[in-house]
């Protein structure tokens, strides 16, 4: 979602290359360029001042080093200021068992989604025991809705559909959530406007009578500059602990995630980056300045392959692939792996220098019809692609969906592939597989 900011901003770093000092005239404009794409992404006008003044004062008049571009350094200052806007140090993980936890937020922010995926991360993660609690009397259907997403997970559910008094569900829900051992309760409430008094009474009254260990803020990181004053209310309200930032896989600007904290004193706790219950992640305010300046998140990557990747998989196929006895079977399965780690584009982003290269919904496509062709044979053809006869390949064209020039295609790609892998079964090309296919991520 900052791919607009990531732009203008490695194009600032760019221009700077070849200077031998930084001094305040050739920052002037510099600097001028990134409190522009600051503001052009939504980030509070006072909070991009700020900003600008620190970066100034980190740059101006420090020598540039032998080892490093002017560019260089000023990226380092940036980055620096910008975890420090950010949050600083991520904070620590959500330990304390039983862990009560308040949801509140704005109409249509993603309440009750982030609920059930807050309750999935936690319950994977630190291995609590997770019941959803419906306090959301006034949206249809809302407690049915949280209540789905409860038992898809297998997690514990209460809901009171005929009582109107949030504060009594809201006290029952905690009494029964106790009584069955769960370890973390999360309350799910009703999105209001800060302007509507009565409801921001009502989930005051709330938090007095189940007394939350967090209150979560769920904010949409499309929201812009406003999301500022909306953060500001709750927390005068309701004494927030922290913010999850939602829809962080959008094409919003992005400016929420970089003013809220400043703003508030608040930290951004979690973010939601897509539509799955698994598309959430614990915030960390290094990593996303690392995405936004365009270096990546190698260390997010790492983390979701060893979480969604099976070792075990990944090891039969990296020696498959070194003996070159890789079939289109082997392929499926390995490219259903990688799907498990997110859209392509989001993987793309946290790797280092790829800001710029555009991965998106042709790419995934691509990926999507690949996968449907290799379905679409026989477990025999897939494992013995040399059969594969133009009467066979007709069949499976029709069976996916596509023409048989991308049938062909595909075999003509995975042939390619296989005299690759035979051209490095010799020492040299063993070495370098088994580096390729080191950490238990399989490659490509």
């Amino acid at each position: 979602m900052f791919e607009g900011l990531t732009e203008r901003l490695g194009k600032t770093f760019r221009n700077l290359t070849g200077t031998g000092k930084l001094t305040e005239a050739n920052m002037a404009e510099a600097l001028k360029e990134v409190r522009s794409a600051l503001l052009s992404a939504d980030v509070h006008f006072k909070v991009a001042r700020e900003f600008i003044e620190k970066v100034k004062a980190g740059c101006v008049g420090e020598e540039v080093l032998q080892s490093v571009s002017p560019g260089q350094q000023v990226v380092k200052v940036i980055n620096d200021e910008m975890v420090e806007l950010l949050g600083g140090e991520s904070p620590p993980a959500l330990t304390k068992k039983p862990l009560k936890v308040m949801m509140v937020g704005l109409h249509g922010s993603g309440k009750t989604t982030s609920s059930a995926k807050l309750a999935k991360l936690l319950s994977k993660k630190e291995g609590f025991r997770p019941m959803l609690v419906g306090c959301d009397i006034y949206r249809p259907a809302a407690i049915d809705q949280l209540e789905t997403l409860a038992r898809n997970e297998e997690f514990l559910f209460y809901g009171d559909r005929n009582s109107k008094d949030v504060p009594s569900i809201g006290k029952a829900g905690l009494r029964e959530g106790l009584d069955r051992g769960a370890s973390l309760i999360v309350f799910d409430t009703a999105g209001r406007l800060q302007i509507d008094t009565d409801l921001v009474e009502e989930v005051k009254r709330l938090r007095a009578e189940v007394n939350p260990d967090e209150v979560f803020l769920v904010a949409d990181s499309a929201l812009g500059q406003e999301a500022v004053n909306v953060a500001k209310t709750f927390h005068e309200a309701v004494d927030l602990s922290g913010i999850i930032l939602t829809k962080l896989d959008g094409d919003a600007r992005g400016g929420a995630a970089l003013s809220m904290k400043h703003v508030t004193g608040v930290p951004i706790r979690f973010a939601g980056t897509g539509e799955k219950v698994d598309d959430f992640e614990a915030f960390h305010p290094d990593r996303m300045a690392s995405r936004i300046l365009g270096m990546g998140d190698v260390v997010s990557l790492v983390e979701k392959a060893q979480e969604t990747m099976d070792e075990k998989e990944a090891e039969r196929m990296a020696e498959k692939m070194q003996r070159a006895d890789f079939n289109l079977e082997d392929f499926l399965k390995q490219m259903q792996q990688v799907k498990k780690l997110g859209s392509l584009g989001s993987v793309v982003n946290m790797l280092p220098g790829m800001n710029g290269v555009e991965v998106g919904e042709k790419e995934d496509r691509q990926m999507k019809q690949t996968e449907a062709i290799i379905q679409s044979m026989t477990i025999y053809e897939r494992r013995n692609p040399a059969i594969l006869n133009g009467s066979r390949r007709m069949r499976i064209a029709n069976g996916s969906g596509v023409k048989i020039k991308d049938v062909n295609q595909l075999l003509k790609n995975f042939g390619q592939m296989r005299k690759m892998m035979k051209k490095l079964q010799g020492g040299k090309g063993r070495k370098m597989m088994e580096s390729l296919m080191g950490g238990g991520i399989p490659g490509n």
